[in-house]
């Protein structure tokens, strides 16, 4: 039996939805905007924050690559991590430095907080697992689990 980092690149197009194979490219083309962005919130602060005596905010602190460690991975998910990571850790790190400079400029709070964080919305699973965890059957579930949540009223 192979292990997760074993299984080829054909053995995983054909376990994949046929719509996730259809989406993937619009998900990867999103890559050059949010390159884009990564480059110009971090020459802002780089330029920016040191004259109005802003402490930089640290990038290493958003963009975390830790799943490759993971065995329970196969090659392709840790590559589909690797895009998520950066792209979820550019604008944790974009948000910091707007916040810092909102907080700088205009330190007032808005009378109604409308905006949710979204993240807590959705489960997660813990990093650590034990040795015949099943990282697919999981994340079938977590997906049955968000659709299901978009049927509710």
């Amino acid at each position: 039996m192979k292990t997760n980092h074993q299984i080829g690149l054909l053995a995983l197009i054909k376990r994949s939805r046929p719509l996730n194979l259809l989406t993937g490219p619009i998900i990867y083309s999103m890559v050059l905007p949010i390159a884009l962005l990564d480059a110009c919130v971090s020459f802002y602060q780089f330029s920016c924050f040191p004259i109005y005596g802003i402490p930089k905010i640290s990038r290493s602190q958003f963009i975390i690559f830790d799943r490759q460690e993971l065995k329970y991975l196969d090659w392709i998910s840790k590559f589909h991590c690797t895009y998520c990571a950066y792209g979820v850790g550019v604008i944790g790190f974009a948000h910091a430095v707007i916040a810092a400079t909102e907080a700088y400029f205009c330190p007032i709070k808005h009378r109604v907080k409308k905006q949710k964080d979204l993240q807590h919305q959705w489960r997660k699973l813990a990093f650590h697992q034990n040795e015949n965890f099943d990282f697919n059957a999981q994340l079938r579930e977590i997906r049955d689990e968000m659709t299901e949540s978009k049927k509710q009223p």
